[in-house]
């Protein structure tokens, strides 16, 4: 299987992560203009699994290094499996949420808020974990350093999100959103430990038996998602948190472009989750999710510029703006010199 042998690469693809995740909800934009998210979100987790299986029958089968995805799903034991469909569900929990408040706030607010704190407490969780593994941890210092300055980036998309101009959505569907986000990004920090709890990130050349292998981790992590969204994304068809309810007769009523966006969608977050777990390895599992949860700066570039969400804005917003992508930029910085 493909493996990463290098920090230098590994910090690389930790940064394509970064892109993925804080990406996607373009997709889950360009497809409300008449789709609701509900039913968006049924094509996202269809494109997870379809790539997450890709991944494991091309990158994750070939090569001489590691165990290939077949051989190492066969020898994983129940343990594994569980702490992997576990994180699965509790990411698919907090995602639908997250999806909510995107469709409420919008990206430039909902993804630095509920990823952002999802960051800070996820690097928790991932260091507790690294640490019980032995696995590559990092300058604590650094560390600290690079979650508290992301830290100060939220808060300023929160002073930020306080002026934003109304943009065609009442305050109360806006502060909705931003709680919505809040109580994702908590759910959240939570799936990646789980996951990483199942992998044995000091060794993927050869893993401890029973542990598996970042391929057969995805694979088994968007089947997790999948089925909970059966009940998960059921509830949310039913009694939505704005607007009607939506049925599945709507879903199969879409047409194939509208259901490709979606499925593009899971495909890049698919992708950037992959790449997490890849570079667990060598950039160490604290820092390999630090970086790709720099995710809220990509997602507020695309909410500010691309889809103008703060038009409209009172005086000094932008500067508050500049302010969270400064904060950004420097922790992203102290999060990768901490894990040199």
């Amino acid at each position: 299987m493909f493996i990463v042998n290098s920090y230098a690469l590994a910090v690389v693809l930790c940064f394509v992560t970064m892109l993925c995740w804080g990406s996607w909800g373009n997709t889950q934009k360009l497809a409300s203009k008449n789709w609701r998210y509900e039913l968006f979100y049924w094509d996202y987790v269809i494109g997870m699994v379809l790539f997450a299986l890709l991944l494991a029958f091309t990158l994750g089968s070939t090569g001489s290094e590691g165990r290939p995805f077949l051989e190492d799903l066969k020898q994983a034991s129940t343990e594994s499996i569980l702490w992997i469909l576990l994180g699965g569900v509790i990411f698919n929990a907090s995602n639908i949420l997250l999806s909510a408040s995107v469709s409420l706030a919008g990206m430039s607010v909902a993804f630095p808020l509920g990823v952002g704190l999802a960051l800070v407490l996820g690097v928790i969780n991932n260091y507790r974990v690294a640490v019980q593994q032995g696995s590559k941890t990092g300058n604590v210092v650094l560390l600290i350093i690079g979650v508290l300055l992301v830290v100060c980036a939220i808060v300023f998309n929160g002073m930020a999100s306080a002026r934003k101009g109304d943009g065609g959505v009442s305050g109360s569907a806006r502060r909705k959103g931003v709680i919505l986000a809040l109580i994702a990004g908590v759910v959240m920090s939570f799936f990646s430990s789980f996951v990483m709890r199942a992998m044995d990130t000091a060794n993927f050349v050869d893993p401890a038996p029973g542990k598996v292998t970042p391929y057969t981790a995805i694979v088994i992590f968007t089947f997790g998602v999948l089925i909970s969204n059966f009940v998960f994304n059921s509830i949310v068809m039913k009694k939505p948190f704005v607007g009607t309810a939506v049925s599945y007769k709507q879903y199969f009523a879409g047409d194939f472009k509208t259901h490709l966006v979606g499925v593009l969608g899971g495909c890049i977050w698919c992708l950037g989750t992959a790449l997490s777990y890849i570079t667990a390895e060598k950039a160490g599992p604290a820092v390999s999710y630090a970086l790709g949860q720099g995710a809220p700066m990509i997602a507020a570039i695309w909410g500010v510029f691309i889809w103008q969400e703060f038009k409209g804005a009172k005086k000094g917003v932008y500067g508050l703006l500049a302010a969270m992508f400064c904060f950004f930029i420097a922790g992203l910085a102290a999060i990768v010199i901490a894990g040199k």
